[in-house]
């Protein structure tokens, strides 16, 4: 069912604009549906989370359909389990927010996908941009793991 778009007038999408192609050594993993790639913004003691994003333009949760949350699900837990052994992690938090008032920001649905540690305080910290280097080095070995085990 189709709800009522919050995107402003004229919006340009960041995900669609960049068409993920712009962000090459960030990319973990990808298929004709969804793009996984390490986020620009991290937290201070949740370093090279990952976003997943659908490929075609999606709004929010409302507009996504059943068969592109199952493919959005299946890249998120191949990126929680590259996690847990990539960064020795503790746990894995998901995040998505939908309308203003459910933080939304950017106006295309994504799935935020952090590694957590015992009393990291996530939630009460903010986030900040990361250096590109550091983003292409945690990519490439999330990248790595996912090509060698899944």
């Amino acid at each position: 069912m189709k709800m009522n778009s919050h995107q402003p007038e004229g919006y340009e999408c960041p995900f669609c604009q960049a068409n993920m192609g712009a962000k090459q050594r960030d990319i973990i993993y990808q298929n004709e549906y969804v793009t996984a790639l390490v986020a620009k913004k991290w937290w201070p003691n949740n370093k090279g989370h990952v976003l997943v994003v659908p490929n075609e333009h999606v709004e929010n949760i409302f507009e996504l359909p059943v068969d592109l949350a199952a493919e959005i699900h299946r890249a998120a837990q191949l990126t929680a389990f590259a996690m847990k052994n990539v960064y020795a992690c503790e746990g894995i938090s998901t995040r998505q927010h939908n309308e203003p008032a459910g933080n939304q920001d950017v106006w295309h649905y994504h799935l935020h996908v952090y590694p957590r540690y015992v009393n990291d305080e996530l939630y009460l910290t903010n986030g900040s941009e990361s250096d590109p280097n550091e983003r292409a080095f945690k990519a490439e070995k999330l990248r790595s793991w996912i090509n060698n085990y899944s």
